[in-house]
């Protein structure tokens, strides 16, 4: 087996529980059939009980509020949270807040919410009390000790992951269980483009995710994986190893560094490729309404 610290350093060394919120949802009325899908892709939201909790100036809940009102006014066809809903514990509060502000969207539209290391998971599942959720928009897949959920958009398949490893500590696993149904998912399914979504970073610190190298064993063969989403780090990037796409999304919350913005990333999602739209409610705002252009390996 590939040593981690070894594999970090010779390739990725630059560079969670999910369940399926929303409404019955069918694919016929899903405009992702035709060709083009358009999702909004959001991470580390940081909800605290007290909507007046702040950190480096910035009010999580209230960026999260700017944020719904944005995709409310133009509604995607899903979204996906790549984990850090709750601020540092996974409190019930925190769920209760974040649960009311994500209704305009859950009302609507599949939502498939990420756990990260702020998470807390039998929290979070006794406030969004329907786990099994909308389908086809998402199928809770059978993962013992995990949540994973596929969504099918229509050209790109979505499989959020499983990171979560302990609550408030900073270090990320996937775990062999869900390696081995992510191996077989892959091996067994068919060639649509799909892309990986999970909350920790790909370094090879002791808060990233801990099964790097396992992961990319699983996923180098496997052509049809085009990229991979997460969050945790709050910085918005794109890079690339051996043509799999890694897109850092940033945070919703706050950020860590004034030279990052604060805010959500919109997706238009093709089968030979996609298209980033950052939507920036704080922070850095100089890139706003940016656009990222990428093509899948073949």
């Amino acid at each position: 087996m590939t040593n981690r610290r070894q594999f970090l350093k010779s390739s990725l060394a630059a560079v969670g529980g999910v369940v399926m919120l929303g409404p019955s949802w069918s694919r016929a009325n899903n405009p992702g059939s035709s060709g083009q899908a358009r999702w909004a892709f959001l991470s580390d939201t940081h909800v605290p009980a007290d909507p007046q909790n702040n950190y480096r100036g910035f009010y999580p809940y209230q960026n999260l509020q700017k944020v719904m009102t944005q995709m409310a006014a133009d509604l995607p066809e899903g979204l996906v949270i790549t984990g850090d809903l709750a601020r540092l514990e996974g409190l019930p509060g925190d769920y209760a807040n974040a649960k009311k502000l994500l209704a305009p969207i859950t009302e609507k539209r599949p939502v498939c919410v990420g756990l990260g290391n702020h998470d807390h998971r039998e929290n979070f599942l006794a406030a969004f009390a329907k786990p099994g959720g909308a389908k086809p928009g998402g199928d809770k897949q059978a993962v013992q000790g995990k949540h994973v959920v596929v969504a099918d958009t229509g050209p790109v398949r979505l499989i959020v992951l499983d990171s979560l490893l302990y609550s408030n500590k900073v270090a990320g696993l996937l775990g062999r269980n869900q390696r081995n149904w992510l191996q077989s998912a892959l091996s067994d399914g068919d060639d649509k483009p799909t892309m990986l979504f999970f909350h920790h970073t790909l370094g090879d610190g002791d808060g990233d995710l801990l099964d790097v190298p396992r992961l990319f064993e699983i996923i180098k063969p496997a052509t049809q994986v085009k990229a991979l989403v997460f969050g945790h780090s709050h910085v918005y990037s794109f890079k690339e190893f051996e043509g799999v796409h890694l897109i850092n999304l940033p945070a919703s919350g706050y950020n860590f560094n004034d030279n990052q913005p604060v805010g959500w990333v919109e997706a238009g999602l093709r089968t030979d490729g996609a298209d980033f739209t950052l939507h920036a409610v704080g922070g850095n705002t100089q890139a706003d309404d940016t656009k990222k252009a990428l093509r899948w390996r073949s």
